[in-house]
């Protein structure tokens, strides 16, 4: 999951200085369970950008709006769902002819959601979050990260622990000895990753992994812009 966290409101209102219409678009996946871009947070930016003179030309959530398909059905497909739960009572639907009134778009949603809403939408489109990485959900509110998607996984030699985010040094072949009771010497709040590893391994009866000299990374997967093509 992309984990988010919103932008303060006063960047906000700076990215729509110029734009007196917005039209709001919220994430239902990832935004939402992070609680910053669903149906509730569309709902309460709304409310906040018309306490501040703004108007609002529309708002939905989409499902996935880093899915270029459905932002595409949502914002330009005429025939519009009948109701959007995140508008308040007695507010007609968005739609594509809402999306037209707009100056601006504010988007609740990861990086990948306001570059594909802008594409989409061909408007000035914002982000009213910021993309803090891949992580998952350790309990409402709190997330931890995971994985820095670097194109060559190595989790099969490691125990399913990733040395390149969760060990502060991003050490292939660790651990380095400077850890203290299993703590991280660069912050102590974190467990080593290393320690993790080995304690995994240890736990599955395959400790022998981690005699394994690892090879340097080959980052060319890791040039960007990087696409993926399925044939």
């Amino acid at each position: 999951m992309i984990i988010t966290e919103k932008k303060k409101k006063e960047q906000i209102l700076e990215y729509l200085k110029d734009a007196k219409s917005v039209f709001l678009v919220g994430c239902g996946r990832c935004a939402t369970s992070c609680e910053t871009g669903g149906e509730k947070q569309v709902a309460e930016m709304l409310e906040f950008l018309l306490r501040k003179g703004k108007k609002i030309a529309g708002s939905i959530v989409i499902e996935a709006p880093c899915d270029e398909r459905l932002a595409v059905k949502e914002l330009k497909n005429q025939n519009s769902p009948p109701e959007a739960p995140c508008l308040p009572a007695g507010r007609d639907p968005p739609s594509a002819e809402k999306l037209k009134t707009a100056e601006a778009v504010l988007v609740l949603a990861c990086g990948a959601g306001v570059q594909v809403v802008s594409d989409v939408s061909e408007k000035p489109t914002h982000p009213a979050l910021d993309s803090m990485f891949l992580g998952k959900t350790k309990r409402l509110g709190k997330f931890a990260e995971l994985c820095i998607m670097c194109g060559d996984c190595v989790l099969d030699d490691t125990g399913g622990i990733c040395p390149v985010s969760r060990c502060s040094k991003g050490l292939l072949n660790g651990p380095c000895g400077g850890s203290h009771k299993g703590k991280c010497e660069v912050d102590p709040a974190y467990d080593c990753g290393w320690y993790l590893i080995f304690e995994r391994l240890n736990k599955l009866g395959k400790e022998d992994k981690i005699k394994q000299i690892r090879t340097p990374k080959d980052y060319s997967r890791v040039i960007r812009p990087r696409k993926l093509e399925i044939r």
